[in-house]
């Protein structure tokens, strides 16, 4: 696992493995020895906060399965960028050079759809709409859970101080965001009351982080927060991370279940020429070595057999999609995350509640 300081590391990595060659032929991937003086292809993956520690040992096993060639050919190598989904989505609409993109929502991969830069059929290309693994909102608690936080009307209690990152960068957030809210509309409760309960929980928020790697460090390194609301995944490399503090996560009754999708950019990998490598890289995310892989790094993998061997791992509680609570992303956007929507008006009541 990786050292405390990996959870403030750099934005951008490159790939351990090189030197293998890789012959690229239509929009399939073949292995073996390329002419002597090919270029190399490198492939930037720019993806979200908390996986960093996974792609950095998927990039080796998806590099592992290239033949090693004569070390004359054409070599693949694989860069990383990450932070916040929503940041990460606008780098690319920009200009930054992704030829992958592995981000927290579909709103954020369809954001820069809609610039043209992904084909519109996106979703239908890969599996399980292009998710190849899903996660859930969690909390994260101090040891021995001092507050005794259990549950979304926790967050909401006066004197409990709640870590989370900001939902207008970070893909992480809006997921939290949204699961507060369903907690309540998916359990019985109306708008109002979901509204009350998120209007409070975000008064109890003293830092927005920019991303759920920023908030992690905030609650855990920096000691600020009573409970970190953050991915599944997020919160239990914490516990590896941090031993010595004795966290704890808690799973809530309800949560929403997460499905962070991949997608090759279009538009990036056509010039370079390097659809047939980032198609390879996406589709060996279902194979069952990757999945293995994403369930020890505590993603939720979509292989059965896979989830069946780890099931320990991910206790089981009640999941409700987007779809069901809110229309789908497009809807939970306008309603919640646009300008001047639901989140917009509660950091307005937040911030006058502050004022002098």
């Amino acid at each position: 696992m990786a050292k405390h300081a990996k959870l403030e590391s750099p934005t951008r990595r490159a790939a351990l493995a090189s030197g293998l060659s890789v012959i690229l032929t239509g929009a399939g991937l073949a292995v073996g020895c390329s002419p002597t003086g090919a270029s190399p292809q490198e492939l930037l993956n720019v993806s979200y906060d908390p996986t960093r520690e996974f792609y950095e040992g998927y990039n080796s096993i998806f590099l592992r399965k290239l033949k090693i060639g004569d070390g004359q050919g054409a070599t693949a190598s694989i860069n990383q960028s990450h932070g916040g989904s929503g940041k990460q989505a606008r780098a690319v609409i920009d200009g930054l050079k992704a030829d992958v993109v592995t981000l927290a929502l579909a709103h954020d991969i369809q954001s820069i759809a809609d610039r043209g830069l992904i084909a519109a059929d996106w979703q239908s290309r890969l599996p399980n709409n292009s998710a190849p693994y899903t996660s859930t909102q969690v909390f994260l608690v101090r040891k021995g859970n001092p507050k005794a936080i259990r549950d979304w009307s926790d967050l909401a209690r006066a004197g409990i101080g709640v870590i989370a990152p900001n939902p207008k960068t970070s893909g992480g957030a809006r997921w939290g965001y949204l699961a507060a809210w369903g907690s309540v509309t998916q359990t019985g409760g109306g708008e109002g009351a979901a509204r009350d309960l998120v209007t409070a929980l975000y008064r109890n928020v003293p830092v927005l982080d920019a991303g759920a790697r920023g908030a992690t460090t905030t609650f855990a390194q920096r000691g600020i927060g009573d409970v970190l609301l953050t991915w599944e995944n997020e919160a239990q490399l914490a516990l590896s991370e941090f031993p010595d503090l004795g966290l704890e996560v808690v799973y809530p009754p309800a949560s929403v279940l997460c499905e962070p999708p991949v997608a090759w950019v279009d538009g990036v990998v056509s010039k370079k020429g390097t659809l047939a490598l980032a198609t390879a890289y996406l589709r060996g995310l279902y194979e069952e070595d990757a999945q293995d892989l994403a369930a020890r790094y505590h993603f939720r993998p979509r292989n059965v057999s896979v989830l069946a061997r780890y099931k320990k791992s991910f206790p089981a509680i009640n999941l409700f999609t987007i779809e069901d609570a809110f229309g789908g992303w497009e809807d939970a956007h306008k309603a919640h995350f646009a300008d001047g929507a639901q989140f917009d008006l509660i950091m307005r009541a937040r911030a006058s509640l502050k004022a002098p």
